[in-house]
């Protein structure tokens, strides 16, 4: 670690990498096509893969240093005895139908779609092997690898939650500090920086309710509202990550002539009145040029010809057995996928970029300022799942790095601050990383019916969290536990996403409907409970609702309550309604 910490230093650049695994709660929600199933493929096809890299740089001594967000809900469900104990059992599925396919391709001398039905059987075969190894904890491989310096793994919000749309500063602040939590509780330790969901920002002041009730009246007056930096900075968090045109669209506070990025930045705000202003967060700028080389589908890496496609696949099995062969050739047209050439073509891949960045790093250096540094976030499950080479690409990248350790080096987000200042004060626009920039993606007229619901049941949980009167009440209480539970799960920003796209606009709608017209539920359960008079159908039926949805264990309504906040030492400050 020392000498990879060394070389670092000399380097006259740095390449950050940033993965983001995240997946909506789906355990106990479905299984195919939208449901657990998303959560057994990507941790078939990614997560472990991933770990494979990791384990076989780390054999050669060769640093990856990249960032690794876990989002608590995945946390939970990675840890969850039904993922536990249904991935086997997929990965069984997988192996069978590619016996199933090869059987068929044999029997239609089709001998090279055969070779490939075996090479699913070892991936797969190779997938359960990794697993059982593991004892079948995934976390605990990730959490080892970060002990032993090869990542550092981050948080985002506790469900995913769009932190600008969100109505309550309450509401963000609890996504932030439950994410700590479940942080430390399945890492041992609190993460120093966070990728806020979406890359979306909002900075502080006057703020209105973009939609009405659902019966048409207006939630609440205009009110000042606190931006995203402020409860990131509460809570002790170092750093976050902003897509490109935040930093070229903020106004720039401290230097005049800054604003590149390829340096971090203090985010100016209200809450950095402090004329040491020790508690600003710091902020890391998308890197515009490198960025879409690897995530781009048309114009990018993934979109090779030789690569696998990932749209075509062969039934029942669902294995792929055909190349991109373009990125708008019919289904019909695609060419037999061959692995030697992929892995050709990952090779030059990963040649082209580490000489791109090599590039921007040269055109962004400055005599005299600390070395710049590409910041390059990414979806995790790309690297796997959607493109079947990614992880393979990485790897072949962090091997060229080490190759060049006196130009280049990698380098995690806070490997990077612990040496290097920052460029300045910003005050960031508001913004993120979806379509057009802006807030698009989670508000439109395709999900402008979820924000009705959603803000009145945040407003409900705060006024019942600030009251004390459940406080002194176990059925009360465990019933707001689980309103809080069912908020939270509201709050994904999944839905809204997967309604916008289309993609799985069906499994979406109806997941909200279903926490909704269960906090709908629990409403009831809660009256009755602060009166004593829940029934035992309603308790048999609140043990099933925290039976499906049973995230965050350790959940705390009082972080809901009217004013809750944490300082930078994490201490709980509450104004409770009497």
């Amino acid at each position: 670690m020392n000498k990879d910490k060394n070389a670092a230093n000399t380097s006259k650049g740095f390449l950050s990498f940033t993965l983001h695994a995240h997946l909506p709660f789906v355990v106990n929600h479905g299984t195919w096509p939208h449901g657990l199933e998303w959560l057994l493929e990507a941790a078939a096809e990614t997560y472990l893969p991933l770990l494979r890299v990791l384990t076989r740089l780390e054999t050669d001594s060769v640093p990856l240093h990249c960032n690794l967000n876990l989002s608590p809900v995945l946390l939970e469900q990675l840890s969850h005895p039904a993922f536990k104990a249904e991935l086997p059992r997929y990965i069984e599925r997988k192996i069978t139908a590619a016996r199933e396919d090869e059987g068929y391709f044999l029997s239609t001398n089709e001998q090279h779609y055969a070779y490939l039905a075996r090479l699913w059987q070892q991936s797969f075969t190779q997938a359960l092997e990794d697993f059982q190894r593991l004892n079948g904890d995934i976390v605990a491989a990730f959490r080892g690898f970060e002990e032993r310096g090869q990542i550092e793994i981050l948080t985002t919000g506790a469900s995913h939650g769009y932190l600008p749309l969100l109505g309550t500063d309450e509401s963000v602040r609890a996504q932030v500090r439950l994410a700590l939590d479940t942080h430390e509780r399945h890492l041992g330790r609190k993460p120093r920086g966070i990728w806020i969901p979406e890359c979306g920002y909002r900075p502080a002041g006057e703020w209105s309710y973009p939609v009405r009730r659902a019966d048409g009246s207006e939630l609440a007056p205009a009110f000042n509202r606190i931006g995203i930096e402020q409860a990131i900075s509460e809570a002790g968090i170092d750093y976050f990550f902003v897509d490109t045109h935040m930093v070229e669209g903020a106004t720039t506070v401290e230097p005049n002539d800054a604003r590149r990025a390829y340096q971090p930045y203090f985010v100016e705000g209200p809450y950095t009145t402090d004329p040491a202003k020790k508690y600003a967060a710091t902020v890391f700028p998308r890197d515009p040029h490198t960025g879409a080389q690897v995530w781009s589908g048309e114009k990018g890496y993934p979109g090779d010809p030789n690569y696998l496609d990932f749209h075509k696949k062969r039934w029942p099995g669902g294995h792929r057995y055909w190349s991109v062969t373009g990125w708008n050739v019919p289904m019909d047209n695609k060419q037999p996928y061959v692995p030697e050439h992929a892995a050709e073509r990952v090779r030059s891949h990963a040649e082209h970029f580490v000489g791109l960045v090599l590039e921007t790093l040269q055109q962004a250096g400055v005599d005299g300022a600390p070395p710049p540094i590409v910041s390059a976030p990414f979806d995790a499950e790309l690297f796997g799942h959607w493109w079947y080479e990614g992880p393979q690409w990485l790897e072949a990248v962090a091997r060229l790095v080490h190759q060049r350790s006196g130009e280049l080096a990698l380098c995690t987000a806070s490997q990077y601050l612990d040496q290097a200042p920052r460029a300045g004060f910003i005050s960031l626009p508001e913004g993120s990383w979806g379509a057009h920039g802006n807030n698009d993606m989670w508000l439109n007229d395709k999900t402008t019916w979820t924000y009705s619901e959603l803000y009145a049941a945040e407003l409900a949980v705060r006024e019942f969290a600030s009251a004390k009167d459940w406080q002194k009440n176990e059925a009360a209480t465990r019933v707001l536990r689980q309103l809080c539970r069912e908020l939270l799960l509201l709050e994904s920003s999944d839905w809204q996403f997967n309604i916008t796209t289309e993609a799985a606009q069906d499994y979406a709608s109806a997941r909200f409907r279903t926490h909704a017209d269960t906090f709908a539920e629990l409403r009831g359960f809660y009256d009755a409970a602060l009166a004593g008079s829940l029934t035992e159908p309603q308790l048999q039926r609140l043990s099933q609702i925290e039976t499906r949805d049973s995230i965050f264990a350790n959940i705390d309504p009082t972080l809901w309550a009217t004013g809750a906040h944490a300082n930078r030492t994490g201490k709980p400050t509450v104004t409770a309604k009497e």
